[in-house]
C-alpha cells in the first residue's frame, strides 16, 4: 500500500469517525438530554454527573477517558490508541457545540418517540464510528483489558458495566423515563449491528448435486455471478463430490433454486445469510 493511499484511508477514516462523533453527540444533546432519558457506558456516568454536579459532557468524557486510555495503552495498538484519543476528542467537542446550538426538537412529550430516535441517532453514530476503526473509548478499553487479563468476553463486560451505570441513573430518573431508556438501547443495539453489517447483506448457497457443473454454467452464462467449487466429502458413503458455493442478492434467490430445481430436483441446497459482500458485483471502487 502506497503512502499516498495510506494517507487517503486515514483521512476518510478521520473524516467519518467526526461525523459518527457529531450524529451520536447531537442525539444525546438534543433527544436524550432534553428528554431525561439516561444512557450506558461512561455517557451515561456523564449525565448521572451533569445532573448531580452540573459537570458538563463535554468536560467529562474528556477527563474520564484520560485515566482509560493511560491504563489501556498497552493493549491497544499504535493505531487504535490513535483513533481513540481522536475519537474521545471529537466526542468532547461536538458534545461541547451542540449544547450551545439552539435547536430544541419538538415531540410533543412523546417519550416512546424520543427512546426510537435516540436508539437511532446513538446506534448510527456508534456503527459508523466503529466500521471505519474509531472508537470513543469510554468502557469499550476497560472491556478489552478484562478480556485480554480474565478471558471475560467484551459482549459480557460491556453488558454488565451498561446494567450497572443504568442502575445508578435511578438515582435521578424515575422507571417510566428508565423503561423507555430501555428500548432506546435496543433500538441502539440494533441500528450498531445493521450499520457494522453494511447494506450489501447477500445470500451464500452451498449446492451439493450430481449435476454441479452443467448447474454452475448456467449460472455463470444466466445469472452472471461467480461460482466456487469445493471439494467434500460424504461422512456416510465417503465419496468424492463437488459442492458448489454461490453469492447472490436476495431477490436472486427464486431465480436461483428454480434453476438448480431444472437440473436436479434431488439436490441439496443450503442457503445461508451473508451479512457483507465485498467485490465485483455487490460494491464497486
Amino acid at each position: 500500500m502506497t503512502k499516498q493511499h495510506t494517507w487517503q484511508t486515514t483521512s476518510r477514516d478521520l473524516a467519518v469517525i467526526a461525523l459518527g462523533c457529531a450524529i451520536y453527540a447531537f442525539g444525546l444533546v438534543t433527544i436524550n438530554i432534553q428528554n431525561h432519558l439516561a444512557e450506558g457506558g461512561l455517557t451515561g456516568i456523564t449525565l448521572i454527573l451533569r445532573y448531580w454536579l452540573h459537570i458538563d459532557p463535554a468536560y467529562s468524557t474528556a477527563l474520564l477517558n484520560i485515566p482509560l486510555i493511560i491504563l489501556g495503552y498497552r493493549y491497544l495498538g499504535k493505531r487504535a490508541l490513535a483513533y481513540t484519543i481522536y475519537g474521545t476528542a471529537m466526542m468532547s467537542v461536538f458534545l461541547w457545540i451542540w449544547q450551545r446550538v439552539p435547536i430544541t426538537i419538538d415531540l410533543n412529550h412523546d417519550i416512546l418517540i424520543a427512546a426510537i430516535l435516540a436508539g437511532l441517532c446513538g446506534g448510527f453514530g456508534s456503527g459508523i464510528i466503529y466500521r471505519f476503526g474509531g472508537t470513543t473509548g469510554g468502557t469499550d478499553v476497560i472491556a478489552r483489558i478484562i478480556e485480554k487479563e480474565k478471558g471475560m468476553p467484551m459482549g459480557r463486560s460491556l453488558l454488565l458495566f451498561d446494567v450497572v451505570v443504568l442502575t445508578l441513573s435511578l438515582s435521578y430518573l424515575d422507571i417510566e423515563h428508565m423503561m423507555y431508556t430501555l428500548i432506546a438501547s435496543y433500538v441502539f443495539s440494533r441500528i450498531v449491528n445493521f450499520t457494522l453489517e453494511g447494506a450489501y447483506a447477500a445470500k451464500g448457497l452451498l449446492v451439493i448435486s450430481d449435476h454441479a457443473q452443467a448447474i454452475a454454467d448456467d449460472i455463470l452464462a444466466d445469472m452472471e455471478r461467480g461460482v466456487t467449487f469445493l471439494q467434500a466429502t460424504g461422512a456416510y458413503a465417503h465419496q468424492d463430490r463437488p459442492m458448489l458455493y454461490c453469492v447472490v442478492s436476495p431477490s436472486e434467490i427464486a431465480y436461483l433454486k428454480r434453476l438448480i430445481n431444472q437440473h436436479d430436483p434431488h439436490a441439496f441446497v443450503s442457503i445461508i445469510d451473508v451479512h457483507e459482500a465485498l467485490g465485483e458485483g455487490f460494491t464497486y471502487d
